[in-house]
């Protein structure tokens, strides 16, 4: 069509340039171009005719151009904001010993479930088992001497103080006997919570250090999600509000659940908040420290006109899609404001009304004004 109307005015451009005489005066001037006119919207009609054998030869006997249309409805649209966070087991432990030794015994293995108070580890704790050993003997014999101070003392036969020195001596072998025992359990390691032991650290022979990492134990059952929000977002999320949770490295598996708390400041170091969403995990199939993606619902418009972001074009002044015309089957150029867009689709806040027809599919080949067949 363009090389028609290009080679349509290099005819009238020629037809203009040879033969023609310049005009001498202003009424041979206001002549030609009147002719000129008449000339220019002669051509104009022909190049209708053209356009119209042209798409006829395009479309065939439909001289209409194909679209498909959209019929708008008002509908409940939501706005989510979408933030990366990372899984955190809530209950996680790990174990370290409380005294020196050397790892004497390993009761578990990597993988294995436990439950809350099962023994993991034993120390070796020889020396302080002998030393409850002497204790024992000392306090039995000490016991001896008090009852028989004591059956003296209440016979009044005797002095004071020989019935309180074997009375003290009784009582302080009593307090250290507890105090050996007591360090003696700190021998066995024991489960903290009911879990799965994920790694074990020492092995046996190896000298166990308190504060030195021996075996991590977690527990599935519940996670953490944590994200960074950005302080934009600091007014529109609070503790209670639904959420979507996704993981990618699990596309199966969605999860809806409300915030469990947001942080009470915002980091500087890049302007965020956390938001903490606490999810059950019965299957165990999510692992702590996998990516998350936190969904959070900022916006809702309960009537709301959505078109479909590739069809809103642009020009010098503004947004713009094309709508069908009931009656004449013809495409008509509208303005529209654009409002928020979510997942491939806008809202329109104004330009177009319920029921309208919007093209969908051919708004590339129309223009406005053209004729146009619903398909």
């Amino acid at each position: 069509m363009k090389k028609l109307l290009f080679f349509a005015l290099v005819i009238f451009v020629s037809s203009c340039s040879t033969g023609d005489k310049d005009p001498k005066s202003a009424e041979e001037i206001a002549t030609k171009i009147s002719e000129y006119r008449k000339e220019v919207a002669d051509i104009n009609r022909k190049i209708n005719e053209l356009e119209k054998s042209l798409s006829s030869m395009e479309y065939g006997t439909n001289p209409g151009i194909p679209v498909k249309v959209l019929k708008l409805k008002y509908q409940t649209f939501d706005h989510f904001i979408e933030i990366n966070g990372t899984v955190e087991a809530v209950n996680a432990a790990f174990i370290s010993p409380e005294i020196n030794g050397q790892v004497k015994e390993i009761l578990v293995k990597e993988g294995q479930r436990v439950s809350k108070g099962d023994v993991l580890l034993k120390i070796n704790n020889s020396i302080t088992d002998n030393t409850i050993k002497e204790v024992e003997t000392a306090l039995e014999l000490a016991t001896t001497v008090y009852e028989k101070q004591k059956q003296l003392w209440d016979k009044n036969i005797g002095s004071e103080l020989d019935y309180l020195s074997a009375k003290n001596n009784k009582e302080s072998l009593e307090g250290k006997l507890e105090t050996l025992k007591s360090q003696a359990t700190m021998a066995n390691i024991t489960a903290p919570i009911d879990g799965i032991v994920d790694e074990i650290l020492l092995k046996e022979g190896e000298l166990a250090i308190p504060g030195m990492m021996a075996i991590q134990l977690i527990n599935l059952d519940q996670l953490y999600i944590n994200a960074d929000v950005s302080e934009a977002y600091i007014t529109k999320v609070k503790k209670g509000d639904m959420v979507n949770v996704e993981f990618p490295s699990y596309p199966g598996i969605s999860v809806k659940a409300p915030v469990y708390r947001t942080g009470n400041s915002v980091k500087p170091a890049n302007r965020t908040f956390v938001v903490q969403v606490k999810v059950e995990n019965r299957s165990g199939v999510i692992k702590p420290n996998v990516l998350a993606k936190v969904k959070i619902n900022d916006y809702t418009a309960d009537n709301a006109l959505l078109v479909p972001d590739l069809i809103i074009k642009q020009d010098l002044k503004g947004s713009y899609v094309y709508k069908v015309l009931p009656g004449n089957n013809s495409a008509s150029k509208v303005y529209v404001t654009i409002g928020k867009s979510y997942q491939g689709y806008s809202m329109v806040t104004s330009g177009l009304s319920e029921n309208d027809l919007v093209i969908v599919e051919g708004y590339n080949q129309t223009s406005d004004g053209a004729k146009v067949t619903v398909i």
